[in-house]
């Protein structure tokens, strides 16, 4: 990092597409990268646009598909510097656009470097909480869960219930809120107070299994600020700053994070009005999005809870539709994986580390 903040290494060359490239190959760019951002340029290295996490997301509401261009989502006409401008005049540029990357040009308006708002700044403390449900009693995933809560399972050398921590705290989340039930002293010896990672867990405690959303209902002290919810056994690199961002931008009661899924018909299908042929499609792919298991409530919600009882999250989005109440979906392309089956805990083991125990 030189003293005015660019990054002059070449991590940010990585970021560098070709205006050909597809959204398949923007969206795989972004996760092996830090940036978070694809700068598309021509031969001679000429800033043409850029393609962010937000870019992204409202293509794919718009209809656009993996194999889709970049240069139809691009933004061309993005923000840009100079080299040479200070850090605290960058720092504040930044803000002032609500920006989390800024491409560094030339007169030519040559690509020589990025800021990057993380590596300018900290991140900063959020006083939101976040409540992970893990009370689960892990039945698909037997023999694994017989005598060890499914949070708890080892993945990458460490239970999955601790990576979903771990990342929630590098955005700035510090205060969590574990719902435990099935074996859920195990999960309070394990992480205690927190203090070993650096945050501070407290728990609930559900006598029974009360789904999804339930276990919410038990707040003691209820939030004043909208709050992070994800089930426990979600692994994802989704950044949960951003994804609160959304959800206070959008000034919406809950925020459901969705995934974009593609099913290929194994047949080719006819299409026909009475007993006539009016086309064919061969194996046709049929995309849709599904609850990827994290969301944003407002302290709203709360009331269309009933105190005790079982409520799973689809069903309390659903009292909050049905009272005209704004519900709203978070599009997330970012590497995720429910872990339900054994071959979703074997695959999670190979994707992140190996040495864990069957």
């Amino acid at each position: 990092m030189s003293e005015h903040g660019i990054n002059t290494t070449s991590g940010w060359k990585k970021s560098v597409l070709s205006s050909e490239v597809t959204l398949k190959d923007a969206i795989a760019n972004m996760n092996d990268t830090t940036a978070q951002i694809v700068l598309i340029a021509n031969l001679d290295g000429i800033l043409l646009g850029t393609l962010t996490d937000g870019d992204i997301r409202r293509g794919l509401l718009r209809g656009y598909n993996l194999d889709s261009p970049v240069l139809g989502l691009a933004n061309e006409a993005p923000l840009v510097v100079h080299p040479g401008l200070s850090h605290e005049a960058v720092l504040k540029l930044m803000q002032a656009n609500h920006l989390h990357q800024l491409p560094v040009v030339d007169v030519e308006r040559r690509i020589v470097g990025l800021h990057l708002l993380d590596e300018l700044m900290t991140p900063s403390e959020r006083p939101n909480i976040v409540v992970i449900m893990a009370g689960g009693m892990g039945v698909r995933l037997r023999p694994h869960t017989e005598a060890c809560p499914k949070p708890l399972l080892p993945v990458g050398g460490k239970p999955m219930l601790e990576h979903i921590i771990n990342r929630a705290r590098d955005d700035g989340f510090t205060r969590f809120v574990l719902a435990v039930h099935y074996l859920g002293h195990m999960i309070e010896e394990y992480f205690g107070d927190g203090a070993n990672l650096g945050v501070e867990i407290e728990y609930l405690r559900e006598e029974k299994p009360l789904g999804t959303a339930g276990a919410i209902g038990l707040l003691k002290k209820l939030p004043t600020e909208p709050f992070i919810v994800s089930n426990g056994d979600v692994l994802t690199d989704i950044r949960y700053g951003e994804l609160l961002d959304f959800h206070c931008h959008n000034a919406a009661l809950a925020t459901m994070a969705v995934r974009q899924h593609e099913w290929q018909h194994p047949f080719g299908v006819v299409r026909t009005q009475g007993v006539d042929i009016i086309g064919f499609e061969e194996k046709p792919i049929t995309r849709t999005h599904i609850n990827a298991g994290v969301y944003v409530l407002d302290p709203k919600a709360l009331k269309y809870l009933d105190p005790k009882a079982h409520c799973d999250m689809p069903t309390l989005f659903e009292r909050m539709k049905e009272a005209n109440k704004r519900t709203i979906v978070y599009p997330m392309h970012e590497p995720w994986l429910d872990v339900g089956r054994d071959e979703d805990l074997q695959r999670a083991r190979k994707e992140i580390g190996s040495g864990d125990k069957a």
